[in-house]
């Protein structure tokens, strides 16, 4: 028969290492201030108008098509971080960020972030490659959107909107409107989404 002192400490014993796995979880996971300000840190310079999504919100499964007109899908990437960008040729502030874009991509690891631009042109979908070959832009790839389905799937009402996603498919925060994409901050809110730190 186990002596009752041996079993006080045993009881002792298990309370104490809880204890420590719960100082240990708290410890590594900063309280929900601690990750505002650093969201509100990231937020600022050409990105202060960037609205963050809290808690993350999955992202519908939006179809869209490639330069090819093959059929994709937002999931297809899951893995990687993606910065869907809704534009069109049309739109003159669209137009305006796409350079920005473009270098924001050459700078980051393909195999893990990428920018998608969803063109909204339409009918005028053979203005987009001349497009991009008059503006110089090597590092982005050229997608369209399927049905007119893009802007209402995502809850865009403005042109241009870029949505961080995350790799998981969870939207981390939007922009509406255009902006310089390249700039210390805009690449350190990339490289936050990556893990890679702000």
């Amino acid at each position: 028969m186990a002596h009752p002192a041996r079993h006080f400490l045993t009881g002792r014993r298990r309370l104490l290492a809880v204890a420590a796995a719960a100082s240990a979880v708290q410890l590594a996971a900063p309280p929900a201030s601690a990750r505002a300000e650093v969201s509100a840190r990231l937020a600022r310079g050409a990105m202060a108008r960037f609205k963050i999504t809290n808690p993350p919100r999955p992202v519908p499964d939006l179809e869209f098509l490639n330069a090819d007109d093959r059929p994709m899908r937002l999931s297809d990437l899951n893995g990687k971080v993606r910065l869907i960008n809704l534009w069109a040729t049309w739109c003159a502030p669209c137009v305006s960020e796409m350079p920005s874009l473009d270098r924001l991509q050459a700078m980051l690891p393909r195999d893990r972030f990428i920018v998608l631009p969803i063109s909204l042109d339409g009918p005028s979908k053979p203005k987009v490659a001349p497009f991009y070959k008059d503006q110089n832009l090597d590092n982005l790839g050229i997608y369209f959107d399927k049905g007119k389905k893009a802007m209402s799937t995502l809850g865009v009402t403005l042109l241009p909107t870029s949505i961080l996603v995350d790799p998981a498919g969870r939207e981390l925060g939007r922009i509406e409107g255009d902006t310089d994409w390249d700039t210390p901050e805009g690449i350190a809110l990339m490289k936050a989404a990556l893990g890679n730190g702000g």
